[in-house]
């Protein structure tokens, strides 16, 4: 549904409502053919139907008058009057999942494909290592693992995942280039990959890939989740039932007229905008934080845009390993003195400087400045866009959801002398209440206890509140724990 869609909401003034008496009526022999061809349509028997007109004084929830409707019949009006209700909220909810679920399918294809990208480019940036490379495929490839099971909901310390990495492609880098005839023991190797945080042997190139890609799969995930959550949220709200005194007021808003033998008389939007804020007061409720999570999702949305952009950070992963490992070897001995001095000296002919490989392949070596990315950034301008454009669009959802039920049931503009006013075909006099439970306090049509708010609703919005959170915290670059959510997000496709 969309949220485009403006039902005519009238503001009046705030005269009360002066009570019409019923129009001139043909008598106790008015036929109630109509009526009956109305209510079999709606899967009723004709048990009880009267044939003509009777007395109304036993309606409860109508105006009382001549009408064709016995108490039973008014009963299972009202009941299907709530229910079909309750059918148009989860129709709009379903709707608002769909879109939720086709936003969450594009950002996932994206950030996937851009990862895959970066994967499959790993071979032709790294290969002028030779086999430095190729006989650590394992490592390499692992890396992307961890990072796309991050990016999935899995528990993994993104912070410790890159440091574990860094410290294992010391120890492969050392050792493939220490003098074959030195003896390196694992311990000795282990020792040697302990000094990746303190010596620094790759610069300060692992310090800068960490706080990019950590604040990419951050925000990535992030947002992924921002959006199943939404999802979520509509769901179990769009499920929530309807009071008692939300589906007498909305018989008497659809079904009334029929019983009152004026079937084509369409309600006031008025009329029906204070009968739907009173039954949705407690949806408008989940309205600030709503708009707030909207908001800072878009937040996050143009984030990926944003120098470093989530593209560029992902392409130059293997620019930038390779980067590293070539200032490893520039300063291979300098990081060899130090490491004897820390570990002591490998093997007896430890006094041979370990530079075996550090001539081979040295011309050619590229630099991440060096190092272009795919051209991408037209796909990441139109996926932006196209994201929070379609934010923006369910920004006012659960104040707009009044509007947009009238808007199916109500009178048009023009007929706003001439509609149904809940006792006749009048005018509508009251004023429009505004949204929320607070607001109804006043609202001559549903009756509410402003003091007890839903119990589910208010549990939404506490979602809301903590996801609004997280995304924040992501935007910051702050890592925060997705635990709970990881069966959520596995799924990725359609949230």
């Amino acid at each position: 549904m969309s949220m485009r869609h403006r039902g005519a909401v009238i503001f009046c003034c705030s005269e009360r409502l002066v009570p019409a008496t019923p129009g001139p009526v043909a008598g106790a022999d008015r036929s109630c053919t109509d009526l009956r061809q109305f209510y079999t349509s709606k899967g009723f028997t004709l048990s009880g139907v009267p044939q003509t007109e009777i007395s109304g004084e036993h309606l409860r929830m109508c105006p009382q008058g001549p009408t064709c409707c016995t108490s039973t019949m008014e009963e299972n009006l009202a009941t299907l009057s709530g229910r079909e209700t309750e059918g148009l909220i989860r129709e709009a909810g379903r709707s608002l999942q769909a879109a939720f679920n086709a936003l969450h399918r594009s950002f996932d294809t994206y950030f996937t494909e851009l990862h895959s990208h970066s994967e499959r480019s790993l071979q032709d940036t790294l290969s002028p290592l030779g086999p430095l490379y190729s006989q650590n495929t394992r490592l390499f490839g692992g890396l992307y693992t961890d990072l796309r099971q991050y990016y999935r909901g899995s528990a993994l310390n993104l912070d410790e995942t890159l440091s574990e990495f860094w410290s294992r492609l010391l120890e492969r880098t050392f050792k493939f280039s220490a003098p074959t005839d030195v003896n390196l023991s694992e311990d000795y190797l282990e020792c040697v990959a302990k000094q990746q945080t303190t010596l620094r042997p790759f610069g300060d190139i692992p310090r800068d890939m960490r706080t990019k890609v950590i604040r990419a799969f951050v925000t990535a995930r992030s947002f992924v989740q921002g959006l199943i959550v939404s999802a979520d949220v509509v769901r179990k709200v769009s499920q929530v039932s309807l009071s008692p005194e939300c589906v007498k007021a909305l018989m008497k808003l659809v079904y009334c007229p029929h019983c009152r033998g004026i079937a084509s008389v369409k309600p006031c939007s008025s009329y029906c905008s204070n009968v739907m804020k009173g039954c949705l007061a407690n949806q408008a409720d989940l309205d600030p934080e709503w708009q707030n999570l909207i908001d800072t999702m878009i937040q996050v949305a143009s984030s990926f845009s944003t120098d470093p952009s989530l593209d560029v950070v992902l392409s130059s992963i293997p620019a930038q390993i390779f980067e590293a490992i070539h200032f490893l070897k520039e300063n291979m001995d300098t990081f060899t003195a130090k490491v004897y001095q820390i570990c002591g000296s490998p093997g007896e002919t430890g006094t041979e400087s370990p530079t075996r490989h550090e001539q081979k392949g040295k011309s050619g070596f590229l630099t991440a400045s060096e190092y272009k990315p795919s051209p991408t950034a037209g796909i990441r301008l139109e996926m932006v866009s196209n994201l929070s454009s379609k934010l923006r669009e369910m920004r006012q959802y659960w104040t707009q959801l009044s509007v947009a039920l009238c808007s199916k049931m109500a009178a048009a503009g023009a007929n706003q002398n001439n509609c149904w006013n809940g006792i006749t075909k009048s005018r509508y006099l009251p004023e429009v209440m505004g949204d929320g439970l607070a607001n109804q306090i006043n609202n001559p049509e549903v009756e509410l206890d402003i003091t007890k708010p839903d119990m589910t609703i208010r549990q939404q919005i506490m979602q809301l509140k903590i996801m609004s959170n997280r995304l924040k915290s992501a935007l910051d670059g702050n890592d925060v724990d997705f635990q709970d959510a990881s069966d959520d997000i596995s799924g990725s496709g359609s949230g």
